[in-house]
């Protein structure tokens, strides 16, 4: 699977998503309530995108995913 075959917006939603966790995994994390939401908000988009109904292996997409927000630094939605 390519880099170019997920969606900007996925890509963005997931690196929100990681920044969020990262956050909310800090030592002494501001406003928990807050990540905590937003995290479950973002999880949520990130499992009902309309993508993965296009994809032949979901769980190895999904990973993908996470893999490449990670390793490539996506630019971070705030």
């Amino acid at each position: 699977m390519d880099v170019t075959d997920f969606p900007d917006d996925l890509v963005q939603t997931q690196a929100a998503w990681n920044a969020t966790y990262d956050a909310l995994a800090a030592p002494r994390p501001r406003d928990t309530t807050t990540l905590r939401r937003r995290l479950l908000l973002l999880s949520v988009r990130l499992w009902w995108h309309p993508y993965w109904e296009s994809v032949p292996s979901v769980p190895a997409a999904r990973s993908e995913l996470r893999q490449l927000t990670r390793t490539h630094g996506a630019v971070r939605a705030t």
